[in-house]
């Protein structure tokens, strides 16, 4: 899983990315306007915005650049953000709710617009497809289509009967049809993140690697201390997510860290890609320990799921994975694995992400606990801590505010075993059906 050790994850996306820059280890004492600590891309495009808005800011990763999540997710930029953002009308209004849902849909188009606007090189393609596992989710797939057209959705999107899923979608039997969605897709998710700290050095940001931080000193002028320097800061910024630990004991219960894991098999060859997943699209189910899954830009199938709150990763990724891809895609039985890897995401109990600040100190701000809609809702949320800390006021960080953040039960010893007592009662519900 990796991890303990400070280099990227032996993973796909590792062996494959185009540039990794390195950066220096902190060994000075600074003083800025703005610390943002966690080099994923919660970190990285806040201070991007904080830099366009003409703030001076330090960033800090204890290890390198897209070391979490942020560099070993399943590539797939999806709208959304959170679960079911209609249940929290009774916390945010109408109002607030609709705000919610254009968010989702206007964070993918952040992403677009940083890729696009700079130029950076990540395998970008466009296509998603939503699986149904059953009748009565393929049912709601329409009412999500419909509820999409009520918000002006600009992209295109189709519903695909059972009849026609494995000639237009993807060669696999068992489901009960899909709604493909051109305005979502896939990419190389280290890449990316690795492009934007590039354009944020380029900004003015200085940026560090191998820099853990082992203190935090509160007031109106925050210290933060690593072991060969510190930065004196008017704001923080904490973007660690399923790796903030203690550092902020009044965060780290209100997420837990879940293990994912993903394998990546052997290339492909092109008509064997192309009958497997026709349009290329990035393919995602219902269930609960949903599976996901795309081609990558070399043609293996990247497959990944199996999210797990034990705490207690598999010993074999490789080995545990290719028969949960080989239930989806038997006809794969005589391909080879090349890469195996796990990674942590941030979970919150009521699978919303939370973005704010501390109420006792509050020139500390958050974003975390993205839930599996990491890529597009980092971005957005580091647009709202910009817009925070350079006016005093965000009205979205207001309504993301108003949902309640919930603490796990428990404390630190018992949050993974309780949590994942839930999931095993919701797996069997689903099968029991």
């Amino acid at each position: 899983m990796n991890q303990h050790s400070a280099q990227h994850a032996r993973s796909w996306y590792a062996a494959s990315a185009r540039a990794s820059t390195p950066y220096p280890v902190l060994d000075d004492d600074l003083i800025v306007d703005v610390c943002v600590i966690g080099g994923g891309f919660t970190g990285v495009n806040t201070a991007i915005e904080l830099a366009q808005r003409g703030l001076s800011v330090v960033l800090l990763e204890a290890r390198r650049i897209g070391w979490g999540a942020s560099g070993r997710n399943g590539g797939q930029l999806i709208r959304g953000i959170g679960h079911d953002v209609e249940g929290f009308a009774r916390y945010v209004g109408r109002d607030g709710v609709r705000y919610l849902q254009r968010a989702g849909i206007d964070s993918v188009d952040l992403v677009r617009q940083r890729i696009t606007d700079n130029a950076i090189d990540c395998d970008l393609r466009w296509g998603f497809c939503e699986l149904a596992n059953t009748a009565a989710q393929f049912a709601a797939f329409k009412q999500e289509q419909d509820s999409l057209g009520e918000l002006g959705y600009a992209h295109a999107t189709s519903l695909v009967g059972p009849e026609h899923i494995r000639q237009q979608v993807v060669d696999a039997g068992g489901y009960a049809g899909g709604l493909i969605d051109m305005g979502s897709g896939h990419l190389h998710p280290l890449d990316l993140v690795q492009g934007e700290a590039r354009l944020a050095a380029s900004l003015g940001v200085r940026v560090f690697e191998q820099s853990p931080v082992l203190e935090i000193l509160h007031g109106p002028t925050v210290e933060v201390r690593c072991a060969t320097g510190s930065v004196r800061a008017g704001s923080l910024v904490l973007g660690c997510n399923a790796h903030l630990d203690e550092l902020e004991p009044k965060l780290s219960g209100k997420v837990l860290p879940a293990g994912s894991y993903i394998i990546a098999t052997e290339p492909l060859d092109e008509l064997r890609a192309a009958q497997l997943i026709p349009q290329n699209l990035a393919l995602c189910d219902q269930k609960v320990g949903l599976d996901y899954y795309r081609l990558s830009a070399d043609r293996r199938l990247l497959f990944g799921g199996a999210c797990h709150y034990s705490g207690r990763d598999p010993a074999d990724i490789a080995a545990y994975m290719r028969p949960k891809m080989l239930k989806v895609f038997p006809q794969l039985a005589d391909v080879g694995i090349d890469y195996q890897w796990g990674g942590r995401i941030g979970i919150t109990a009521n699978r919303f992400p939370q973005v704010g600040r501390l109420k006792q100190h509050p020139n500390v701000f958050y974003a975390q606990g993205y839930s599996g809609h990491g890529l597009n809702v980092t971005h957005w949320c580091a647009k709202l801590l910009g817009e925070a800390i350079q006016a005093g006021h965000s009205q979205g960080m207001d309504v993301f505010s108003g949902v309640p953040h919930m603490t796990f039960p428990g404390g630190p010893a018992l949050r993974s075993p309780l949590l994942a007592l839930g999931m095993f009662w919701y797996r069997l519900r689903e099968m029991l059906g």
